[in-house]
């Protein structure tokens, strides 16, 4: 489970109140790691893909994820 929190520096957001007690971790999203150019190469022809119209709907992707985690 991932929930995004802004935080002013001092006050506990009200987004951690509700979580459950126990261990987390918490890394800053603001700046993302550069990508490595096979990575950025990757994400460019995905992209290329989805515009000639290859792409696959979210909701048969999401299917198959599941049907996978149920094995």
């Amino acid at each position: 489970m991932a929930i995004v929190v802004r935080w002013n520096g001092k006050d506990v957001p009200e987004e951690l109140h509700a979580l459950p007690e126990g261990r987390y971790v918490m890394e800053s999203v603001d700046a993302a790691p550069a990508l490595s150019q096979d990575e950025e190469a990757g994400l460019e022809q995905a992209i290329d893909s989805l515009r000639q119209g290859l792409g696959v709907p979210a909701d048969v992707v999401l299917a198959r994820v599941e049907a996978r985690l149920r094995r």
